[in-house]
């Protein structure tokens, strides 16, 4: 058996500093996957940059809410899917390509009303759906906790080497999506997750990270071409 890894990064195109961050860590070898929002206000310069890029797997990230509020009614399963196809098609505008897999801001698509119309629409798509089918989910490398009132708290112990090290060494033997959200703090970054994007960023810059996925045997791969990966394990 074989350890595969998609190490992405979400929120591609939400700063400049966020867009800097993950081409950064995509030049190193580490991030080898991204999720882009068409209509966040960097979304263009991360569409022209990825371009350039052709080992950079680009994913749909849906957005339906901002920091403060959703963008829209998501009771409304038919503007929901009109959103769909509308961001679907603005990100071919931008990158000239089906994107390879789709996720989504907030992890909405996982709420109990939504979850069936993302999963049609994702196969009618043909693309790969977070935390659906084959690729299994891990969402531990993130630096903060909610409470009961789903207050944040910083954990930076979450995102550090050390952190990222019991993830690593607890992987199976099997396909698994590593969400993260690296960056580097920019003026424009309007987030409520700024230091921690920086720490993320360091962590994954270490050059301990990619030493240790060698020695365990880990595999870096994207989206792209999963189908042959998904056959090797089965």
């Amino acid at each position: 058996m074989a350890k595969y890894l998609i190490v992405n990064a979400d929120d591609f195109g939400y700063a400049r500093g966020i867009n800097q961050g993950i081409l950064t860590a995509h030049a190193q070898g580490v991030i080898l996957s991204t999720s882009l929002i068409v209509d966040a206000p960097c979304a263009a310069d991360a569409a022209m940059q990825a371009r350039e890029c052709p080992n950079l797997g680009v994913g749909l990230h849906f957005a339906a809410t901002n920091e403060y509020m959703p963008l829209f009614d998501i009771e409304d399963l038919g503007l929901v899917r009109k959103e769909l196809d509308r961001q679907y098609q603005r990100f071919y505008e931008l990158l000239g390509a089906r994107p390879t897999h789709l996720d989504s801001h907030h992890h909405i698509h996982l709420r109990e009303q939504l979850k069936p119309l993302f999963q049609a629409w994702a196969e009618a798509h043909g693309l790969v759906l977070r935390g659906m089918g084959q690729v299994f989910y891990n969402g531990k490398f993130y630096g903060q906790w909610y409470d009961e009132n789903w207050h944040p708290h910083a954990a930076p112990e979450y995102i550090s080497f050390e952190g990222l090290e019991k993830i690593l060494r607890s992987l199976p033997d099997s396909i698994t999506e590593l969400a993260c959200h690296p960056g580097y703090v920019t003026h424009d970054l309007d987030s409520s997750y700024r230091v921690e994007r920086a720490i993320e960023l360091a962590t994954l810059l270490d050059p301990r990270c990619l030493a240790l996925m060698q020695e365990l045997d880990i595999k870096l791969i994207n989206f792209a071409g999963l189908s042959s990966k998904i056959h090797l394990l089965t």
